[in-house]
């Protein structure tokens, strides 16, 4: 008889022996116990988090959003809704941003002091987010880039033009529309006052009381019917109450207004441009001028002109100026000739400064330089490096700092202090001058005429003293330099840190200087100076304009 029970399936374990070897129980079995390891060392984990939070925060805290954030949010918000409804222009802004944006960081370091002063006080200690800390790192990183712009407008300038015309770059076609704005008549001494936020303003003095208003309207579109939108947007009015005739341009983004004014010689002139060339010849009665982006070329005028940058892509050139001239803002290049009156510069410049025959007292004030002077029957230049200027009448006044100082023919007591800079100066006569050159390696040379009279007083503190007189100098490494010339009726003290002491003899100049060739006064309106005159620039030729579509 068998040993084994009837209907026992193939395979199965005999009673009481051990079951068969099956590979994939076993592997489940080998899975399950890894998962309980993993289980068991990640509740080993978060119970040693826990505990080492609980050491350090003594407790779990609520964690709550920083306001810092929506604060950011919120003033970008405004900000590019005041930009897009024209309530703040955005070149402006992005220049005042390239130049401010520390203050951003300055604030938000500020905000989070003042709420960990609130938490410190708060009965249930609380941690702030910082999810802000991105968008702090963005805005940082765009306010260096409009830094960057600012810096280098420059050359950014010289490579893309003067009328922001960048959608004719992009090659939009150019449709051009003439328009008769006025031809009226206004009595004596009236205002004409220009609003023109893009295009260029040309203004002249004409015979008569007729106030004529021309306008050439240009508009980038790529239809006619988009042109005439524009046009219609853009287009010039003019209101005219009693003496005053107020010309104004709504402007367009995608096109300009070219005006074009005949006035009254008599009549007094305020204009506002935005992008744009202002061009003003043979008025008789001054101006008030407020230029954004562009240049301002002045001629031939009467009366005291006030002009005002309000950013630093604006040249300005006058020329036969009759009366005050005063200029703010921030501009590159600056030209000045001929003008009788009184001329205060006031503001940032990038660029030359060049003056010649200048009749009145000259305050040229900027970051880096102060100067001052009575008059300029010579000429002068100053640049990032070099301020030169030859015969002016004293007293003479300048500081600066990291530029190369060189007076010559100067008729008046001299004062000069350069850090980082070399200081040459050469007097027209007995004339006292002070002289500073600290901070630097800058050397100091004065050059004294023939009949020379003057008490010197001179030291240096690293350099050497070179004299062609019979000077006493003294000391090893800190020297010093005393004695007379002549009767000795002027002071000369000098000084200087590291750099040499020169003192040299010259061959003199004229005892005094010729009378500053005067403008002719101007009657009849004139034509502006042409484009060959010294040290003008050419006044830019507008593009052929092409038929209108």
């Amino acid at each position: 008889m068998s040993s084994i029970p009837p209907n026992v399936p193939p395979g199965s374990p005999p009673p009481g022996g051990m079951p068969p070897y099956d590979p994939q129980t076993q592997w489940r079995v080998y899975r399950e116990q890894q998962r309980a390891a993993w289980r068991a060392q990640r509740d080993a984990w978060r119970a040693q988090r826990h505990a080492w939070k609980s050491g350090v925060q003594g407790a779990y805290v609520p964690r709550v959003p920083s306001v810092i954030g929506p604060l950011i949010l919120v003033a970008i918000g405004v900000i590019a809704l005041l930009i897009y409804s024209g309530h703040i222009d955005s070149a402006q802004f992005w220049d005042w941003y390239g130049h401010w944006w520390p203050l951003l960081l300055i604030g938000a370091g500020l905000a989070m002091l003042g709420e960990w002063a609130l938490d410190a006080r708060s009965k249930t200690p609380v941690r702030r987010g910082g999810n802000f800390i991105g968008l702090l790192v963005l805005l940082a990183i765009v306010g260096v880039c409009a830094s960057w712009a600012h810096s280098n407008w420059n050359w950014m300038h010289s490579n893309f033009g003067d009328n922001d015309d960048f959608f004719n770059m992009l090659g939009r076609p150019q449709h051009d529309l003439d328009q008769q704005v006025l031809n009226t008549q206004i009595p004596a001494n009236g205002v004409v006052d220009i609003d023109n936020p893009r295009g260029d303003v040309s203004i002249t003095a004409g015979e008569g009381g007729n106030v004529q208003v021309e306008a050439h309207e240009v508009a980038y579109a790529d239809s006619d019917g988009e042109a005439r939108k524009i046009f219609d947007s853009e287009k010039a009015s003019v209101k005219v109450a009693g003496n005053a005739v107020q010309v104004y341009s709504s402007g367009h983004s995608n096109g300009r207004v070219n005006l074009t004014l005949v006035i009254p010689k008599s009549a007094h002139v305020t204009i506002n441009s935005g992008h744009g060339i202002v061009d003003a010849a043979g008025l008789g009665a001054g101006a008030v001028i407020t230029a954004r982006h562009g240049e301002v070329h002045l001629n031939t005028i009467q009366g005291s002109v006030q002009v005002h940058f309000t950013s630093d892509r604006g040249d300005l050139s006058a020329h036969q100026m009759n009366g005050d001239l005063t200029a703010d803002g921030r501009y590159r290049d600056l030209t000045l000739t001929q003008v009788k009156g009184a001329i205060s510069v006031n503001g940032d410049l990038t660029g030359t400064v060049h003056m010649e025959d200048l009749s009145g007292p000259v305050h040229l004030h900027t970051t880096v330089t102060d100067m001052q002077f009575e008059q300029l029957p010579g000429d002068m230049t100053l640049d990032d490096e070099d301020l030169r200027v030859t015969e002016a009448k004293g007293p003479v006044r300048v500081t600066t700092h990291s530029k190369n100082v060189e007076l010559t023919q100067i008729y008046g007591d001299t004062f000069v202090e350069d850090r980082n800079g070399n200081i040459s100066i050469s007097p027209a006569g007995a004339f006292g001058i002070d002289a500073k050159s600290t901070s630097g390696e800058g050397n100091l040379e004065i050059t004294l005429p023939p009949n020379a009279s003057a008490n010197i007083s001179g030291s240096t503190h690293n350099g050497d003293i070179e004299s062609e007189y019979p000077l006493d100098v003294n000391g090893d490494q800190s020297k010093t330099v005393t004695g007379r010339i002549g009767t000795g009726s002027a002071k000369i003290v000098l000084s200087t840190d590291v750099g040499d002491l020169r003192i040299k003899k010259g061959s003199g100049f004229p005892a005094t200087p010729p009378p500053p060739a005067s403008a002719e006064t101007p009657g009849a309106p004139e034509a502006p100076a042409p484009p060959n005159a010294r040290h003008l620039k050419a006044p830019k030729t507008p593009p052929q304009a092409p038929v209108a579509q």
